[in-house]
């Protein structure tokens, strides 16, 4: 018997349904795999399952009975939880802090620190997580407060523990660690609905699966019936065979070259060449300096080193000034600082290149006309007058792409282009970019998969503490990456 069901439940926002008649039920001891495209209507169910919205039609069932959540208060009493994509954390309060807000221990009128201190401590040891329970959750990074999320809900007696993507931001140790804990989970009787675009984890954990696409289920069963081919296949409803796009690569003249490249504190003597029409992957273990480099590169960070753009010297303090040389740098926090959440895919879209909109006063016109071409251009979908908070991760990693390129840059550094997103949009990414090499475009990937690197690049650089350890061509391999990226091997390739 199932411990918290939905029977065809429908939701609707104003006029528009998002989901249409769906069925889903989460039993006792198992893990219900919930998967499908950015926009299926996977997070609306996961909403509904826990409290924070309530259903337009159709029944919430709890023990087999049917029940109505006032608010998602009311599903925690009775043991449900939910670990949000989004951090649900107070930036400046501690860990512990975090971790027993509004469930603080007490001993008599006063606070129980340390027996909250030793609590969070022990959680936090579960999940192998060394962050003192005294850190201001806003100095940590954003694995570490996925694990702080889980800490906080590994404390209360969760029936029901419905997580949503939460590997998005963790590397594979992280991540090996947090299906041990949904493993203990489901020996423990706990129902856990977990969701993820990373397929060979629900291969690996899954017992039960659903399928959703636009909003209705469209498969249902026990994940062994599934391998990912199929999975994928039933997401996107068309063949997901040829996920990489064929590597055509004609470079021509040297764009950029670097040179004692420092990033202090994070990388020293960085160099590399990189060409129009090439895609140059940088691969590396999480604190390798991948990010922070190109971020010194892109004026993000304070560096130092010499820097050649077309073959003319370049100064990069700022990033307004690598713009303006025809270098951009497209983040891989596109929610905390490439977008606006609270603002409308025009405002998004055009604040990168407002001067190409603006003789004096600016003109919405214009605005509107470059939305036009970026929604048909990058395929971005949802309502045009919607805040970009409420898009899909998909739509939103599309329209910080088009935001980069409408300032019509020539190299271009995109840091982790697929994260958080589901394989069908990683399909239409992946073409997106060596379109981009393919109009003579300098491409630079960073990307915590191999796979992705592998699959998109002709050249790649691999990292390790700050420095690079070495490149290997189009015929790289995992073992080859990891080897570089561990120090058991160094080789370099002439550029």
């Amino acid at each position: 018997m199932s411990v918290l069901a939905l029977k065809n439940v429908s939701r609707s926002f104003g006029p528009i349904e998002v989901l249409h008649g769906v069925d889903i039920a989460l039993r006792p001891g198992r893990v219900h795999a919930l998967i499908g495209e950015n926009g299926a209507g996977k997070s609306t169910t996961m909403k509904i399952l826990a409290g924070y919205q309530p259903p337009s039609s159709g029944q919430v069932l709890l023990d087999g009975r049917p029940v109505g959540f006032a608010s998602m208060g009311q599903a925690e009493a009775q043991g449900i939880s939910m670990i949000h994509q989004e951090f649900n954390l107070a930036e400046q309060l501690t860990v512990e802090q975090n971790i027993f807000l509004g469930r603080e221990l007490k001993r008599g009128p006063f606070l129980d620190k340390p027996a909250m201190r030793a609590r969070t401590r022990d959680l936090l040891d579960r999940l192998e997580c060394r962050v003192a329970p005294d850190r201001v959750v806003s100095t940590l990074s954003n694995s570490d407060k996925q694990m702080v999320e889980i800490a906080k809900a590994l404390l209360r007696d969760t029936r029901v523990l419905v997580m949503d993507e939460p590997t998005a931001v963790l590397t594979r140790a992280e991540t090996a660690i947090l299906l041990r804990q949904v493993r203990a989970l489901r020996e423990a009787g706990t129902a856990v609905l977990f969701t993820s675009h990373k397929l060979d984890e629900v291969e690996a954990i899954a017992d039960d699966l659903t399928i959703m696409r636009d909003g209705r289920v469209v498969w249902t069963g026990e994940a062994a019936a599934m391998d990912q081919h199929a999975m994928a296949n039933a997401m996107v409803g068309r063949e997901m065979s040829d996920l990489f796009p064929a590597k055509v690569s004609t470079p021509g003249e040297v764009a950029l070259q670097v040179a004692n490249l420092t990033v202090p504190g994070f990388s020293r003597d960085i160099g590399f060449t990189l060409r129009r029409g090439e895609v140059l992957g940088v691969a590396g273990l999480i604190g390798s300096g991948r990010t922070e480099t190109f971020e010194g590169l892109c004026g993000l960070r304070p560096a130092t080193g010499d820097v050649r753009i077309f073959g003319q010297p370049a100064r990069i303090d700022h990033p307004w000034q690598a713009q303006s040389l025809g270098l951009c740098y497209l983040t891989e926090d596109r929610k905390t600082r490439g977008l606006l959440l609270g603002k409308g895919l025009r405002e998004n879209l055009t604040l990168q290149a407002l001067s190409k909109f603006s003789r004096g006063l600016l003109d919405t016109g214009a605005e509107e006309r470059a939305l036009d071409r970026a929604i048909a251009d990058f395929d971005i979908r949802g309502h045009r007058g919607a805040l970009v908070g409420n898009l899909s991760g998909g739509n939103q990693q599309k329209l910080l792409f088009a935001k980069t390129m409408l300032a019509d840059p020539q190299i271009v550094v995109i840091d982790e282009p697929t994260r958080g997103i589901d394989i069908g949009t990683k399909q239409q990414m992946y073409v997106l970019i060596r379109r981009l090499a393919a109009e003579g475009r300098a491409i630079v990937v960073i990307s915590s998969e191999m796979q992705e690197v592998i699959g998109l690049a002709d050249r790649i650089l691999v990292m390790r503490h700050g420095r690079i350890t070495g490149e290997l061509g189009a015929d790289a391999t995992e073992d080859a990456i990891v080897k570089l990226a561990m120090g058991v091997a160094t080789e370099r390739e002439p550029a």
